[in-house]
């Protein structure tokens, strides 16, 4: 997993929680390099999820909504450093069409050891649409999160279903419906 995760997701903590709260759970999580993250590097994602585990352990909210709520924290270190992917896709339907063929395309370009998660996407009607992630690394809910604050960012009101199309969460349906 790209560093840039690791770097964004100790920021949110800091930002949300404080700096005590990074120290702690870089403290208290199995880190091969004990927290030192660069945005460029690469790492072991089970490093990240062990530092959600503890966050969620000092917290006491539940990792779904951690992981989620930083997807929601993520979107905008995205929107803010890659505005032409968001630009180039005048509406939230667009901008998931464009995911898989287009962004993540570039992402190879830039980081060729990239592990990406894989999205399809099936229109279903003008107003709903069935996004299928696919990762060995069951972040799904980090991309439900992303999903919601592009909603936000394009001014779209939706509704998004989740379900498990794999128990162990490496394939999920998420069924958007423009309200």
């Amino acid at each position: 997993m790209k560093g840039i995760v690791f770097t964004e997701f100790l920021e949110m903590v800091e930002d949300a929680f404080g700096y005590e709260m990074v120290d702690r759970i870089i403290a208290e999580s199995d880190l091969a390099n004990d927290g030192a993250y660069t945005a460029v590097g690469t790492y072991n994602h089970a490093e990240l999820v062990d530092m959600i585990a503890s966050l969620h352990q000092h917290s006491d909210i539940p990792v779904p909504e951690l992981i989620r709520l930083f997807g929601n924290y993520f979107f905008n270190h995205l929107h803010s450093n890659y505005r032409g992917f968001f630009d180039s896709a005048p509406t939230l339907f667009d901008f998931l069409d464009s995911i898989h063929g287009h962004i993540h395309v570039e992402v190879r370009k830039l980081y060729s050891d990239a592990e990406l998660p894989s999205f399809e996407t099936k229109d279903l009607t003008p107003s709903a649409m069935e996004l299928i992630y696919s990762s060995e690394r069951k972040l799904s809910d980090f991309a439900l999160g992303l999903i919601e604050k592009a909603a936000e960012q394009y001014g779209e009101s939706v509704q998004i279903q989740k379900e498990l199309l794999e128990k162990d969460g490496s394939k999920v349906t998420f069924r958007i419906e423009k309200l």
